[in-house]
């Protein structure tokens, strides 16, 4: 199972469960709202093995201090990031450190880290290896780098960004400095890279991709969902046929179509 809790500049949590292994990718929710989304799945935050953190801006940690105090999980992310992240003091041994793009196991599920492109301490996406499938998380990066396509290419499934369409964010309201901050390389990715980028896994023989961390103020899921369609059309495949195609809902469980 691999599926997005929750999606967007307002918070971000993914999940990845196979055979006896959970683990959390990201808390930006709450620890309640959390539990509540994960009953509706049938898990429950105990059931959960380890937290992996992208990075450390506070729509992927805001609850995972009070998760990993209250139930025990450890946190798994590189060194800076730990010591970036502002989600207070947690238990002695819970904090585990991994190397950017030097794989490790968790259970029965193998997870490769790799750079990404944003404007944090060092900032990772994750593939996922389990049951000879391939997951890929790669989110918050404003550009995609030939390190990030060569670390998704090859996935089943990805969770790819797609934060907002060029002009809504250059007519929209937001200031000028925030306007640039969002579409520079260490920003976020735009509709038509993520459009650009979904050809060239669907090359690479990816069967699903979720366009994901959608702005709210800055895009719409069909807007996201049609440039990304297009683009695939384009190529001569077939959204439904040779690939699914869906958006990750910013307040509810999303599972891979």
């Amino acid at each position: 199972m691999f599926l997005s809790l929750v999606s967007g500049s307002s918070g971000n949590a993914s999940l990845i469960q196979n055979k006896n292994t959970t683990i959390l990718v990201d808390c930006g929710l709450s620890g309640k709202r959390l539990s509540q989304m994960l009953d509706e799945i049938g898990i429950s935050c105990s059931d959960i093995d380890a937290m992996l953190i992208t990075h450390e801006h506070s729509d992927h940690t805001l609850g995972a201090g009070v998760i990993s105090r209250r139930f025990d999980i450890p946190i798994y992310a590189t060194e800076k990031t730990h010591s970036a992240m502002s989600i207070g003091v947690i238990k002695e041994g819970a904090a585990k450190l991994i190397k950017n793009n030097s794989a490790f196991e968790i259970g029965d599920i193998g997870i490769q880290p790799f750079s990404i492109s944003h404007d944090a301490a060092d900032p990772v996406g994750y593939c996922f290896y389990c049951d000879n499938k391939k997951y890929s998380l790669a989110t918050d990066t404003g550009v995609m780098t030939e390190t990030v396509f060569s670390n998704i290419s090859g996935s089943d499934c990805v969770m790819l960004e797609a934060n907002h369409d060029v002009d809504m964010l250059m007519y929209g309201e937001y200031p000028y400095n925030l306007k640039k901050r969002i579409s520079s390389d260490l920003g976020h990715l735009s509709n038509d890279s993520a459009a650009k980028t979904a050809v060239e896994l669907l090359n690479t023989n990816t069967t699903h991709i979720m366009l994901s961390h959608l702005s709210d103020k800055n895009n719409l899921p069909d807007v996201a969902y049609k440039t990304v369609e297009n683009a695939i059309k384009m190529s001569g495949a077939e959204v439904g046929r040779d690939i699914g195609l869906c958006v990750a809902n910013r307040y509810e469980v999303t599972k891979f179509i």
